[in-house]
């Protein structure tokens, strides 16, 4: 009865420790996937903020070009 007793205490620490290693490994992953999901985040805030630049460009340079084919157009 006393070897089971042991026995028994020395399965459940086993246990309990592998559970526990499980769990820190799963809050270690939930941390690198909370930082990776926040440089995706970052990453999509930049390309969205270059994207807005290359759009007013574009819309002053098709101004300008409106601009210039107008003050062609008068001249004539």
């Amino acid at each position: 009865m006393f070897w089971t007793m042991i026995t028994i205490v020395a399965v459940v620490g086993i246990l309990t420790d592998t559970y526990t290693k499980n769990k820190k490994i799963d809050l270690k992953r939930l941390d690198k996937e909370i930082e990776l999901e926040k440089l995706r985040l970052e990453n999509y805030d930049k390309e969205t903020a270059k994207m807005k630049l290359e759009l007013e460009h574009t819309k002053q340079l098709l101004i300008e070009t409106e601009s210039t084919s107008n003050l062609s157009k008068n001249n004539n």
